[in-house]
């Protein structure tokens, strides 16, 4: 029995947590689980619906221990030219940008393009739990009359400057055909989990896009404003065969529900024909050319998002606040229409239509204040010869 009552007292010492004074509520850290533990249970997911599928072209058949080997072997090389080394030290060694350019496309560059599509959802919001390493190198410029505005991997694009079709180039022969698809993962006006294409162009003979069947017209983009940036992705797929896509003919003049497009439903019915080999996208936020879209093209009001803040927590109020300087105590609980009354008058009591505005002090808190003036009072008053408005302490 005795025993019994020590080992509820133990338990009951345990649960009671006191520190500072205070019972803290709750199990004792020793029952507790984990922050680990928790956050795993709260992310956790299903490996039937995380598990990655390639859905690209396979992997070029040179290793990396025989790249890596090769890299070797042209440091040896570099470093024992003499000519090279009194180049470098003397600043004169020039290096031939597009050979480099050339030789990352060639060996790490697809694979750096996929972690960065990666690190902005591009993949999960396409393919959902598919993915690809785009060996095709895509060059895309939009033309911007001066220069030509290139699409990378994430790079900002105002609307303004990608009202028109851009130009697109890559390396094929005459005898493969190829779709190329650009859809906006995040502008859809009513369907979260749909995209809109902008641009579909199906059955291109090698690289020569002006050929292939222009299925749907290019659209510019239009992120709506106060909602941050969009992505627009553009895909090459390389055909089997020549396709007839289920698709309807859609134009410049088309509505725009007639674009509502779903990339992993599309993929999953001609998967079997077709197969994504190159990767680029950009980003785009709000300008002047989104509003002039919205009225002038669709006949439409623009719609703008705005962010609501919740109202402020003020706890409630007691007779006697410790340490809480009093007047900025009440102006909490004050009407801030009061408030803003006084701001306003305060600052044109000191305004003359007839004089200009008094300098302001160069060295505000060397100027002594009276000794009779309440500590509190002082401290107002420095605020005041800083630019300090007690709306930031409220």
């Amino acid at each position: 029995m005795l025993n019994t009552l020590r080992k509820a007292c133990i338990s009951n010492v345990q649960l009671q947590q006191v520190r500072l004074g205070h019972r803290v509520r709750g199990k004792a850290p020793i029952f507790c689980r984990t922050l680990k533990e928790r956050l795993d249970e709260l992310n956790y997911k299903d490996e039937l619906y995380t598990t990655r599928i390639d859905i690209g072209f396979p992997r070029p058949k040179n290793s990396s221990s025989e790249l890596r080997d090769a890299r070797l072997d042209h440091m040896k090389k570099v470093k024992s030219d003499k000519n090279l080394e009194q180049l470098a030290r003397n600043h004169q060694l020039k290096v031939n940008l597009d050979e480099v350019r050339n030789e990352w496309l060639n060996t790490l560059g697809p694979h750096h393009k996929k972690q960065v599509a990666e690190h902005y959802g591009i993949f999960e919001h396409l393919y959902g739990e598919g993915y690809f390493v785009p060996f095709k190198n895509l060059d895309i410029f939009y033309d911007l009359k001066e220069k030509a505005l290139p699409v990378y991997c994430g790079n900002v694009i105002k609307p303004s400057e990608a009202l028109n079709s851009p130009t697109v180039s890559y390396e094929s022969d005459g005898n493969t055909m190829w779709t190329l698809v650009l859809s906006s993962l995040d502008g859809h006006l009513n369907e979260n989990d749909k995209e809109y294409v902008h641009w579909f162009i199906a059955n291109i003979p090698g690289n020569h896009i002006e050929k292939g069947d222009r299925l749907v017209e290019y659209l510019q983009p239009f992120p709506l404003k106060g909602t941050g940036y969009h992505r627009y992705v553009f895909v090459l797929y390389k055909q089997n065969e020549r396709m007839i896509y289920d698709l309807p003919q859609v134009s410049s003049s088309s509505p725009l529900e007639s674009r509502t497009f779903e990339s992993r439903s599309w993929y999953q019915k001609y998967q079997d024909k077709i197969t994504p080999a190159g990767l680029a996208f950009y980003q785009t936020d709000w300008d002047s050319s989104v509003k002039d879209y919205f009225h002038n093209v669709l006949n439409m009001k623009e719609p703008v998002y705005e962010y609501d803040f919740p109202e402020p927590y003020i706890k409630p109020q007691k007779w006697f606040p410790k340490k809480e300087p009093f007047n900025l105590y009440m102006d909490k609980y004050r009407d801030p229409k009061q408030i803003n009354k006084e701001y306003l008058l305060r600052k044109l009591n000191g305004v003359d239509p007839f004089q200009k505005p008094a300098s302001r002090l160069r060295f505000p808190n060397a100027h002594a204040l009276p000794k009779n003036m309440p500590s509190w009072l002082k401290l107002h008053e420095k605020k005041i010869r800083m630019s300090w408005g007690r709306i930031n302490d409220v």
